[in-house]
């Protein structure tokens, strides 16, 4: 007998008949002797209307109620699955974040899990009652409703996984698994049946949307064995395990993009010591992440071209920030939305050299210009133009190897 919690997001839930399918997933799981724990999801949609009511409601709301508001979506979903179990003969109970309970600090809206009381739902788990829990929500210290963030019932799941001591993590998506790359681009793209924690936390950090960072980190940190796979087929999904668990590791696993970028570069800013801090600071300050940098340096040394990306959402107060600060001094501020960052990941690349090489003398070919480089372990991320973003996927893919035969 094995402890699973498995966790269905919104597009599973989307209505009545798909929670239907989902009772029908979970009955066949306690069949075959498992004890059970679900985390649903709102129903797809219903997170963005709580959301617009609450802003229409109050532009400046109060975060507390804001909270009370957008977490509402997934009690509904934990009462309707545990209605349609116990409609198929299966004993089961919803379960909302306080009622876990499932602590969390007081930062409202993207709160973070400080501890979780599993006592009263590991009771009912070893009376085969299936326990479906409400993702995405918490209680603060002041016994208010927090959330954790949007995407946060990746979060949820991980973290019961890890309270229960669960013995694997079932993710349940509309797509089969974690791909090379992305499939609606490169129609060739391979499912993977293992990829490790570091490098979906890469793949996740880095535009592919199939797990929430948070919950990958957290698998991670807890050694909680999760597997990716779809609510809408039968086929094995991707397990998402611990570099030890893979036998032969791939030296490229994967290419991932991120279209959310944008690119500021600061022309002419004298090159003096302290300058990156003056220019860096005050963005840090006003929240805004910087993520590639790089600078070039004039033939005298006197003067640095210095290029940097933040998230495109926040180019216009970055923009605004760095005109504000009277310290900085430089001939020209520039910035571009039109660019795209495409990543090579893959573990492998630890003990095998000319990947950069290979990925620069690829993207050559094709004849797209890299912008900024950068890198760590176990990836290399270039900047390049946006209309070029396709090609370079698919470029890089089959340079790789990662092809379907």
């Amino acid at each position: 007998m094995s402890r699973i919690v498995m966790k269905f997001g919104g597009t599973s839930v989307a209505d009545i008949d798909r929670i239907r399918i989902v009772a029908a997933r979970v009955k066949e799981e306690t069949r075959a002797g498992n004890q059970v724990a679900v985390v649903v999801s709102a129903m797809s949609g219903t997170t963005d209307q709580l959301i617009k009511w609450a802003t229409q409601a109050s532009p400046l709301h109060d975060a507390r109620e804001y909270d009370t508001v957008v977490s509402a979506g997934e009690q509904i979903t934990a009462g309707l699955l545990a209605m349609a179990l116990q409609d198929m003969g299966v004993s089961a109970r919803s379960w909302l974040g306080w009622q876990v309970p499932f602590h969390t600090n007081n930062i409202h809206s993207s709160a973070r899990i400080e501890n979780i009381d599993t006592a009263q739902m590991i009771d009912r788990l070893e009376d085969n009652i299936v326990c479906v829990m409400a993702g995405f929500q918490g209680i603060s210290s002041d016994n208010r409703i927090t959330t954790l963030g949007r995407g946060g019932s990746d979060t949820s799941a991980v973290a019961l996984a890890a309270a229960l001591g669960a013995d694997r993590c079932d993710i349940y998506t509309d797509v089969e698994g974690v791909y090379t790359t992305d499939p609606r681009i490169v129609p060739s793209a391979r499912k993977l049946d293992k990829i490790t924690y570091e490098e979906m936390l890469e793949m996740a950090s880095l535009g592919a949307k199939i797990l929430q960072t948070r919950s990958v980190a957290m698998a991670m940190n807890h050694g909680v064995r999760v597997q990716v796979l779809s609510s809408f087929t039968n086929t094995p999904g991707t397990l998402v395990v611990d570099e030890e668990e893979i036998v032969e590791k791939q030296v490229v696993s994967g290419i991932a993009y991120a279209k959310n970028e944008a690119k500021i570069t600061l022309v002419g800013v004298e090159n003096t010591p302290g300058i990156a801090g003056e220019i860096f600071g005050p963005l840090a300050s006003g929240h805004v992440n910087v993520d590639m940098i790089v600078q070039n340096i004039s033939e005298d040394g006197k003067k640095t071209d210095l290029t940097f990306t933040v998230p495109e959402g926040d180019v216009e107060k970055a923009v605004a920030i760095l005109k504000a600060s009277g310290h900085v001094k430089y001939a020209k501020l520039m910035a571009d939305k039109e660019v795209v960052k495409i990543s090579v990941i893959g573990v492998g690349m630890r003990s095998h050299a000319g990947v950069a090489a290979r990925m620069f003398e690829t993207l050559a070919e094709k004849g797209i210009n890299i912008q900024v480089i950068s890198t760590s372990e176990i990836k290399i991320s270039v900047l390049i133009g946006a209309e070029y973003n396709e090609l370079a996927v698919r470029a890089l893919h089959t340079a790789f190897g990662l092809d379907s035969e």
